[in-house]
């Protein structure tokens, strides 16, 4: 999978990025545009696939944040995921975003352990936590939730080892650090997920063929699901 060609896309959060991996190389493009991720992403794209001299036919795979996120973000993400490879014939690699923001805390700091809350909206968080592998692979530790605030310290990890943090929902609700000891946001901190952070995990995905076609890619909002029932508090 050394020489592997794949196009990644995230638009799940306010950030709207793209990536291209060719090989060893990867190329980035990245802008923090609300609202405007319909007119921005094809173009940010295009000049991917320019810089690379590549059609979209010749790549390998495409990889798309699944979510969690906002939900217009992540329709429009999965929306044009399944036009690109739909009218190329790729086979689509989707990747929570969760997992892409503490993936990208170990591309910037060397993070082995990482807890991501992005904010999402309505008094919730989107929560996970994620441990570096032996092949440098961020993986989730428990599954992936959307919970109050108030209620994450029922998931904290036990003290003892150094997490690192990202995502926005640090900031949005500051009384999630008064649950922690010894961690900040000081230092070298990833708000948003980045397209670039999606690929590591793609490849992985792709080696194990773990694919989708376009019409089976599916986003993943949390809050569909039946953890909601698991969590103290809830009825």
């Amino acid at each position: 999978m050394s020489m592997s060609k794949i196009l990644a896309i995230d638009t799940a959060t306010e950030a709207c990025s793209a990536a291209l991996m060719v090989g060893e190389q990867v190329l980035t493009r990245c802008e923090v545009a609300p609202r405007v991720h319909a007119q921005r992403i094809l173009p940010l794209v295009q000049s991917l696939l320019d810089e690379a001299g590549l059609s979209l036919g010749e790549l390998d795979a495409l990889t798309f944040g699944r979510g969690p996120g906002s939900f217009t973000g992540v329709r429009i993400g999965i929306g044009v995921a399944q036009g690109l490879a739909f009218g190329a014939e790729l086979p689509l690699l989707p990747v929570s975003n969760l997992a892409a923001l503490a993936q990208g805390m170990h591309r910037i700091c060397g993070a082995d352990r990482v807890m991501t809350a992005i904010d999402a909206r309505m008094s919730e968080i989107y929560w996970g936590r994620y441990e570096l592998d032996a092949q440098g692979l961020m993986r989730s530790l428990e599954e992936e939730l959307v919970v109050p605030p108030q209620l994450i310290h029922e998931r904290l990890p036990e003290q003892g080892k150094e997490w690192q943090l990202a995502g926005t929902g640090w900031e949005a609700y500051p009384e999630l650090m008064q649950t922690l000891t010894g961690h900040s946001l000081e230092g070298e901190y990833l708000r948003l997920p980045e397209a670039q952070d999606l690929l590591p995990l793609a490849v992985d995905a792709l080696a194990r063929g773990e694919t989708v076609s376009a019409a089976e890619a599916t986003p993943v909002y949390l809050r569909d699901k039946v953890t909601w029932k698991k969590l103290p508090g809830r009825e």
